[in-house]
């Protein structure tokens, strides 16, 4: 079992003070299939950036259930997560996952951001919160330390999780904002998707939502990242529509907003991102991919959805719409 924070004195964790100095990290927001796994591994070049996945996910499907990394091996038997999780806590197995998935259910929640952005107005919630933000530090301090690279991401997009992150002392995060239009995210949550990962019927398939809820969640999810300004935290915001058009100077435009050298990673053009093999521990299918992967606007929606879903999808989310640049109505 993982020893915690709260359970020692800081004394007690003399390893965290040998490593001086911030972790620094890249921030994804937003709502899933908002073309953040590709952004991502545009981003991923091994040395300034190197790329985590979701890791809000780790503790279920990675360790509760040794899904496949994105490098084709079970989490278990990745070399790389290893000796991250050998570094962070001397062993995956240390780790408390049925602690981790009571804090997660606790603290990183939507409906929290006050909370968490006060540090908790009571001591119960302020330990736990602490808690859960030491294991995502040791994380991200170790997968820097183990690849080597300037800067991790972690492609979580949950505001809850960034906001978090936010309250670390340990942790320099800048935020990624990635924004898709609502409509063409709302379509894309209704397509069956197999997962690739998964070690069992239970987990083949991708959750799906009918085009209302998925409104109802790109709502909340992209309202609560534009919140976390008000917590003071660097905010770039990048529509997947606009690294569709030109990729590179998208690329570009996000490591100058890092405090990286710019300049598009080998492979990167106006049409392709070529993927290199990744340790992304869970996420979107797009993970696997490896070599060149074509980069193309995805506009199926405008004649695969319904013409009422299209407008419920619209209206219902018509000031965010317009705010980062869409049509309400779009043209057919």
């Amino acid at each position: 079992m993982t020893t915690s924070p709260t359970s020692q004195t800081r004394a007690a964790l003399q390893h965290d003070v040998d490593h001086p100095g911030t972790t620094r990290v890249l921030a994804i927001a937003g709502l899933g299939r908002s073309g953040s796994t590709l952004i991502e591994g545009a981003l991923a070049d091994g040395q300034q950036l190197v790329a985590l996945g979701e890791v809000v996910h780790l503790w279920d499907h990675a360790l509760g259930r040794d899904e496949l990394c994105a490098c084709g091996t079970p989490f278990g038997e990745c070399a790389f997560w290893s000796a991250v999780g050998a570094e962070a806590f001397g062993g995956w197995d240390r780790v408390d996952l049925a602690r981790m998935r009571s804090l997660q259910a606790k603290v990183d929640r939507v409906v929290n951001l006050p909370r968490i952005a006060g540090h908790g107005t009571r001591t119960g919630f302020r330990r736990e919160l602490l808690d859960y933000v030491w294991h995502y530090e040791r994380i991200y301090q170790s997968a820097a330390t183990i690849s080597g690279a300037r800067m991790v991401i972690d492609s979580s997009k949950q505001p809850s999780l960034v906001a978090a992150l936010l309250t670390s002392e340990r942790l320099d995060v800048r935020v990624l904002h990635c924004v898709r239009d609502s409509r063409a995210v709302a379509h894309s949550w209704t397509k069956q998707v197999r997962r690739p990962e998964a070690r069992d019927d239970a987990g083949a398939f991708m959750t799906r939502y009918s085009p209302a809820t998925t409104a109802r969640h790109w709502n909340i999810h992209n309202g609560a990242a534009d919140a976390l300004r008000l917590l003071g935290a660097r905010v770039e915001r990048v529509r997947y529509e606009d690294f569709v058009e030109d990729a590179p100077a998208t690329v570009t435009r996000i490591q100058r907003f890092a405090g990286l050298v710019p300049g598009p990673p080998a492979g990167l053009t106006r049409h392709t991102v070529e993927m290199a093999p990744q340790h992304r521990c869970s996420g979107n299918p797009m993970r696997f991919s490896t070599g060149l992967v074509a980069v193309r606007r995805d506009d199926a929606w405008r004649t695969a959805m319904s013409a009422r879903d299209q407008r419920t999808v619209s209206l219902l989310r018509a000031p965010l719409l317009r705010r980062y640049g869409y049509t309400v109505r779009p043209s057919s």
